[in-house]
């Protein structure tokens, strides 16, 4: 029989790709989700009833034990940008994380991967850094031979980054950004989801990579790399810290008070973790450990981007013509 990944938040940004390469490596995933029927599309990824979204609250002992009964591997995709109700940093990024390690060695599971961040600090200022190094902590307590990826911000067609500054070009003339000189070394989410595959189909050095794409840039030269591909110009302008605190404070003083209804569009975490360049370390493994060439973001960004362009797919069509008669 074929053997049986459990991914919690195998729904999720990152953890599709990963479910999706796993179905196509041959084995049955279960996709733990809150919502299920939110998950459905991920059952395509496989023949009939390889891939099943089940229902999952990482919260719950009994719910993480269930849907990773019988499993040969786990991988935890579950993360959180904002708290939200029960749904705390330390609940869902430090105990979900150490409740599925704890969980799994319990029940002899030979694998896990861990899905952290570059910047995953114990010691930070940052409560999302902060709980993401408790959680790293707590899957080598339990499940020492665990192989963790730390990537730096993660882009592809569903992401929340350049989509979101995309869309933003539309509202004015103006984009605004915090930490314009900050560093990131932004990773395509398959390069993660090929990292996550080999480290549960092939004998890897268990421990932690970091995992970023081949070129480095500041927040700024990102917006322009953006800017250029969606065929727009716009004034990147830097909100200083201060200032992003401040706001930062309101939106989150306004999301509390609203019940959640108001959503932030800044919180003072994110402004704490972009004061930190989020790039991979000179020591670190990473991808050459893994044997992985990952891909650049020029590459990319216009697969994705395109709906963006002031004509939209018509710009994207006039562009694929123009490249064929080169």
């Amino acid at each position: 029989m074929s053997k049986l990944v459990t991914i919690y938040g195998g729904s999720g940004f990152v953890g599709r790709y990963i479910a999706r390469r796993m179905a196509k490596a041959g084995w049955r995933v279960r996709v733990a989700v809150r919502r299920p029927n939110e998950a459905i599309f991920v059952k395509p990824y496989g023949v009939v009833g390889q891939v099943e979204p089940v229902l999952c609250n990482i919260r719950d002992d009994t719910s993480v034990a269930q849907v990773m009964a019988g499993a040969d591997a786990v991988v935890n995709c579950v993360g959180i940008l904002a708290a939200n109700g029960k749904n705390t940093f330390d609940a869902v990024q430090s105990e979900g994380a150490g409740r599925v390690a704890r969980i799994a060695a319990a029940q002899g599971v030979s694998k896990m991967v861990q899905i952290s961040a570059i910047g995953a600090d114990v010691d930070s200022d940052s409560e999302y850094a902060r709980t993401k190094g408790l959680g790293e902590q707590a899957v080598l307590e339990h499940m020492p031979d665990a192989v963790i990826l730390r990537p730096s911000i993660v882009f592809g067609a569903e992401d929340e980054f350049f989509n979101r500054f995309a869309s933003m070009t539309r509202l004015g003339p103006v984009l605004p950004v915090v930490g314009a000189d900050t560093l990131f070394q932004p990773v395509y989410v398959d390069d993660v989801a090929k990292a996550a595959e080999r480290a549960l189909t092939t004998e890897v050095i268990p421990g932690i990579y970091e995992l970023g794409g081949p070129d480095v840039r500041d927040f700024r030269s990102l917006m322009a790399t953006m800017l250029d591909v969606i065929h727009r110009r716009r004034l990147v302008a830097n909100i200083p810290f201060p200032i992003a605190a401040l706001m930062g404070f309101g939106f989150d003083m306004a999301n509390t008070l609203s019940l959640g209804l108001v959503p932030a569009q800044i919180t003072r975490d994110q402004v704490r973790n972009l004061r930190h360049d989020n790039v991979v370390a000179d020591d670190a493994m990473g991808f050459a450990t893994l044997g992985i060439e990952p891909v650049a973001l020029e590459t990319v960004l216009p697969d994705y981007l395109w709906r963006f362009r002031p004509s939209g797919q018509y710009d994207a069509i006039k562009e694929s013509a123009k490249n064929l008669k080169v």
